[in-house]
């Protein structure tokens, strides 16, 4: 059975347009609750004196590079006092082994290039919060071509599941009607194609990423739903999920309604 899991979000993030694409991707996701959007941290803080105690986020997307390292570093440590139990996960465009150190120091759960994770964002937190630290592939990288002794120690995303039967066609229809939400005759129009053809495509493509993914679903999760989990999924088969050689024992914190081609 696919986990079930309930994780309160809260993002922080001072790109407008940013705050809402990663809403809208964890949005998808019924394993996740966005209960803030904020702009800037002073928001962050309002939001969080509104809100219920019980409603206070679980995890928190931070964008990192907004902030210098006195600000980041008080902004975390302020956060962690005021929600027990808290991860925090940062959200980056660069790839500097000094910041990743600091936010590892800072006991946060993750340091995460956006563009590595994008649709997978979901997937990203929740393998991260099953470890210790975790970075993006580009991140170790980094960390090993300054020789940062963190390289060693972090946890890597793994890369996305793979599809091989998955024709262009059938991942452009399937992009355009499971993850764009558009419905099947918008869909043609942007293909070039009959709806039928694009409704064709669309049953295939869930074919296919059925048979690739033995995971049950909860019953009222309508066959959209799965398609996006499978289709945004890693692969945690791979055999190399992880690239350390020490565990580093840190503590922390730690719909549509759409079922058928229309």
């Amino acid at each position: 059975m696919a986990q079930r899991i309930n994780l309160k979000v809260m993002v922080i993030d001072h790109d407008f347009y940013a705050l809402r694409a990663l809403n809208s991707y964890m949005a998808w996701d019924r394993r996740t609750r966005v209960v803030g959007l904020a702009e800037s941290f002073e928001q962050a803080l309002t939001l969080l004196d509104e809100l219920p105690h019980v409603e206070h986020p679980s995890v928190v997307l931070l964008d990192s590079d907004t902030y210098d390292d006195a600000e980041l570093t008080q902004i975390v440590r302020s956060l962690q006092r005021r929600i027990a139990k808290l991860d925090v996960i940062c959200l980056a465009h660069q790839k500097n082994a000094a910041r990743v150190q600091l936010v590892y120091d800072l006991a946060a759960r993750a340091y995460f290039l956006r563009n590595e994770v994008r649709l997978l964002l979901m997937n990203a937190i929740i393998y991260a919060l099953q470890r210790s630290f975790t970075v993006t592939r580009g991140v170790l990288e980094q960390l090993q071509a300054e020789r940062s002794p963190l390289a060693e120690r972090v946890d890597v995303l793994p890369r996305p599941r793979e599809y091989p039967e998955l024709t262009e066609r059938i991942r452009q229809a399937l992009w355009l009607y499971v993850i764009e939400g558009m419905p099947a005759q918008l869909a043609a129009d942007e293909m070039g194609v009959s709806p039928h053809t694009v409704r064709s495509y669309i049953k295939e493509g869930y074919r296919i990423l059925e048979a690739h993914d033995d995971s049950q679903y909860p019953e009222e999760m309508s066959p959209i739903e799965r398609a996006f989990m499978r289709f945004t999924a890693l692969d945690l088969h791979s055999g190399t999920p992880t690239e350390h050689t020490e565990a580093s024992a840190k503590g922390s914190g730690q719909d549509s309604g759409q079922s058928e081609p229309s």
